[in-house]
């Protein structure tokens, strides 16, 4: 296969999780393209992701290495199978890959779930209300880049209007509820397209009000999306300087306790709709 100029996010998970294997075996990249017949420059150019990998090679990689968790191969060898190019890939000149990279692991999660404190989430925003928090980036985009930034989010969005929609749970807090970005009609329409989309099947949004007191993290955005197995679950983090991803088995744990937490802090289904059409009432 020939070699790769920037692998995704996706594709260095995947080269992430085979050398986990190997190294668990107990094996160098020598001695795995030794026992392979691939030689230690194709084991070490898979596991950096700077060439492809077939999904019947995983399964001969995963099988040298002794794992016997076939879910995890199995899940493995899907992450390596090629095919149709994502829609996301039409942005990619004109986007950070970090936004490209999101969109193809919401594309491919078996679940998502968020937690915003201070923005509503990507997924449930309006045309309306994403453009306006476009406009606020710096340096401010050109109008054409906000209505392509904007585009690209509502085909994000797919992922819960497809046949066999995404499980989606959002965990709101009060704060980013109240901010009235663009004014109360446009939160007012915001905050009904939220409500509407909470009665949607598969998504559930739970409401965090202040009175619930102090709560874990430090305001960021998480999201957390759950592979075909544990193990490959990832989570990323809006930051100022763009989208982090983790996927450590540490950093999973704690992101995991994370949601929990936020997850126990919230309001009901009900109660959380019922507390968001209160808000919109006293605009």
């Amino acid at each position: 296969m020939p070699a790769r100029e920037a692998p995704t996010v996706r594709q260095r998970r995947l080269g992430r999780e085979l050398r986990k294997l190997r190294e668990r075996a107990g094996l160098s990249a020598t001695e795995a393209g030794s026992l392979t017949g691939l030689g230690q420059s194709r084991v070490s150019n898979i596991e950096v992701a700077r060439i492809g990998v077939s999904p019947e090679r995983v399964r001969t990689l995963a099988r040298a290495y002794g794992c016997a968790d076939l879910a995890l191969v199995e899940a493995l060898a899907a992450m390596a199978v090629g095919g149709k190019r994502g829609w996301w890939e039409e942005y990619r000149d004109t986007l950070p890959p970090a936004l490209l990279d999101l969109a193809e692991m919401e594309q491919h999660a078996t679940a998502i779930r968020t937690a915003q404190v201070s923005h509503l989430p990507g997924l449930l925003q309006t045309p309306d209300y994403a453009r306006l928090t476009f406009l606020q980036n710096v340096p401010e985009p050109s109008p054409p880049h906000v209505e392509h930034l904007v585009s690209y989010r509502v085909k994000r969005q797919e992922v819960l209007y497809r046949d066999g929609p995404v499980p989606y749970t959002a965990i709101i807090h009060e704060a980013a509820l109240r901010m009235e970005f663009g004014g109360r009609s446009l939160t007012r329409k915001q905050l009904e397209h939220i409500v509407t989309m909470s009665e949607r099947e598969r998504i559930t949004v739970s409401v965090i009000p202040f009175s619930a007191g102090i709560f874990p993290g430090a305001g960021q955005t998480v999201v957390y999306a759950e592979g075909p197995v544990s193990q490959l679950d990832t989570v990323q983090l809006d930051t100022e300087h763009g989208s982090v991803f983790e996927c450590a088995d540490a950093q999973l744990g704690m992101y995991r306790t994370f949601m929990e937490r936020f997850e126990a802090m919230a309001l009901g289904e009900n109660a959380s709709r019922d507390f968001i059409c209160g808000i919109i009432n006293n605009l």
